[in-house]
């Protein structure tokens, strides 16, 4: 939901009275203008509370054909009446630290903010306006890559300031990455940055500036600072991201009501969604509030009950619910006066998230597309679409050079779960080379040498699931085989694990060197390329489940397990769908026992 930082409720009345053309404080033949205030969430990261935003906020009054203002006031100066004629009005809001007598022109905290909206006041009726005032300023965040700590001296600095003003901001390495908020002023002000330091290497002084023209307001401005050697000249590679950004601490000024307040997209997912609601506490039963819900075009009604967030604001987690489909909910709540339930207007629609499958996940199909050594699971003469290309890879092409002996993935109709075979990922010493059993999405890439190869991870995929669910069996063993870089539980006398992984992200493939399918590549013969992805910043959700081949392996018989993604970011959609399954974890590093095996069957993604 929102966030919430001070809720005003504006609420303007016209007096059927007949029409008068002054703006004076007589109440004859005026509507009423008058203001509210309730509080709403606290202040989180601003350095100003909320009473002082409340106190200091400017609230002014135009005529809607713009041809004056016909009110200003100081939230705290408002009187409780305001009489107006009807009419058409817009409403400007402008609180924070540009509502100061004297605004620091730029700042580490202090924030501004805007907003404004129309209403029309008519004879007779009470009209509401909702003002959400985002915040205004010009938002600079430089950040020093390592490189510039590593060519440089102590006490480097880069000086941030906005064209025709006072104010500057100064970055160094304590606060590197920070926000600093400008107040702009002028017509399409530029934004100047000035770099400075002392070479390491021979101690002289480098410095670099640049300009970026016509900054505005509300949009964050990323100076990423590295610097480079080349060719004999120094350069300062300098990215500029304006992108517009959703900043932070919005404060929203909102006619007060009570029924169903919209959900956010993020919050709609393919099993469930969170409902919200505002609900006036002053009239309604705030230990009774309910969501009902049912699935559009039936009959039964299913209830919820309702967490209060904060006062006046409720939400429920639905849940069951089913992909692709469009759900109506409504809001029930018990009267304080009477003593009984109200269902609030009309029931609201929510259409849930589609639900993608894993292709081929019961690993029923499979041809000799690729080579005529190993099958591949993919046959290009489907009736299927989705099992025509690849989307399963494994490191059969490089393990298979020698012969087709030597397969590490393959088909298995002796020892299965669901439908006629599993998928067995053996791990084998082929020659000279340890080679661990895998399946992946993704490819295989090229082999270096005798010493390793590439890999392509991830495909295409934007769903957003909750679980991975298989039918998994494991045998292994102690580890015969070891890498010198290896970690400590992969050293030879450590039993064996297998791994299985799933990871969802936004990949950029020009940054992880894959390609726009297959977006990460890891290069086995450089530890550099590995990703972890429970901390990589371009994952944004990650399981992993490991079984181990000691005594106590769960799996020495089929079992069914499932593994749980956790979200790092709940506001992200993926752009690519990473599974990766080895029967010998540390295979990356050319380790573990040289006949463990890992079959895996009736795979699927859970959306619940």
């Amino acid at each position: 939901m929102r966030n919430k930082l001070t809720i005003i409720t504006l609420s303007l009345s016209a007096l059927a009275f007949g029409a008068c053309a002054n703006y004076g404080e007589t109440p004859a033949a005026k509507g009423v203008f008058s203001l509210d205030v309730r509080m709403g969430e606290p202040v989180s990261r601003a350095v100003m509370s909320q009473e002082e935003l409340l106190s200091s906020a400017k609230v002014s009054i135009y005529k809607g054909d713009f041809s004056g203002k016909v009110r200003e006031y100081e939230y705290s100066q408002m009187p409780q009446a305001i009489y107006l004629p009807a009419d058409d009005y817009r409403v400007d809001v402008i609180a924070g630290e540009a509502v100061k007598e004297n605004p620091a022109a730029a700042s580490w905290e202090q924030k501004s903010y805007k907003g404004s909206s129309d209403v029309t006041v008519k004879a007779g009726t009470s009209s509401s306006v909702t003002v959400t005032a985002k915040v205004s300023n010009v938002i600079s965040k430089v950040a020093f890559d390592q490189t510039v700590a590593d060519a440089f001296q102590s006490g480097y600095t880069c000086e941030v300031s906005l064209a025709d003003t006072d104010g500057r901001l100064v970055y160094d390495a304590s606060n590197s990455g920070s926000d600093g908020f400008f107040i702009p002023s002028g017509f399409e002000p530029s934004l100047y940055w000035n770099f400075s330091g002392t070479l390491k290497k021979d101690g002289s002084t480098f410095t670099k500036s640049g300009e970026i023209k016509s900054v505005e307001e509300g949009k964050r401005y990323r100076l990423n600072l590295k610097y480079t050697e080349k060719d004999g000249l120094l350069a300062f590679d300098l990215l500029v991201d304006d992108s517009t950004n959703n900043i932070y601490d919005d404060i929203i000024f909102e006619g007060t009501s009570t029924g169903i307040a919209q959900s956010s997209r993020y919050e709609i997912w393919a099993g469930h969604f969170t409902a919200h609601a505002d609900v006036d506490e002053a009239q309604y039963d705030k230990d009774k509030v309910r969501f009902e819900v049912r699935e559009k075009g039936t009959q039964d009604w299913t209830p919820v009950t309702a967490v209060r967030d904060s006062e006046g604001t409720f939400s429920a987690e639905i849940k069951g619910l089913a992909p692709s489909t469009v759900y109506e909910y409504r809001l029930v709540l018990t009267s304080l006066e009477s003593g009984e339930e109200e269902i609030l207007a009309a029931p609201s629609d929510v259409t849930t998230e589609n639900a993608v499958p894993v292709p081929n996940g019961g690993f029923e199909t499979t041809s000799n597309d690729e080579s005529g050594k190993y099958k591949s699971f993919y046959d290009p003469s489907s009736s299927d679409p989705t099992l025509q290309k690849q989307w399963w890879g494994n490191g059969n092409k490089g393990a298979t050079l020698v012969g087709s002996g030597s397969v590490i993935c393959y088909p298995d109709a002796s020892d299965y779960k669901e439908g006629t075979q599993s998928v067995c990922l053996q791990s084998r010493w082929v020659v000279v080379k340890f080679a661990a059993g895998n399946l992946f999405s993704g490819h295989f890439g090229d082999l270096i040498g005798t010493t390793g190869g590439t890999v392509y991870f991830g495909r295409p995929f934007t769903a957003r699931p909750t679980a991975l669910r298989l039918w998994v069996k494991y045998s292994g063993g102690v580890i015969n085989r070891e890498s010198g870089n290896v970690p400590s539980d992969g050293k030879k006398g450590n039993y064996d694990k297998a791994s299985i992984r799933i990871a969802l992200g936004t990949w950029d493939y020009k940054r992880y060197g894959g390609d726009a399918d297959s977006p990460v590549m890891i290069n086995t013969t450089d530890v550099s390329t590995f990703v972890d992805f429970s901390t990589d910043k371009s994952t944004i959700a990650f399981g992993e489940r490991l079984i181990t081949s000691d005594d106590s392996n769960p799996a020495k018989d089929w079992i069914q397990m499932t593994i749980p993604l956790e979200y790092s970011s709940l506001t992200t959609y993926p752009t690519h769908i990473i599974i990766s399954c080895a029967a010998s974890m540390y295979g990356d590093y050319f380790t573990g026992y040289d006949n463990s095996k890992l079959w895996l069957d009736g795979m699927e993604l859970l959306y619940e």
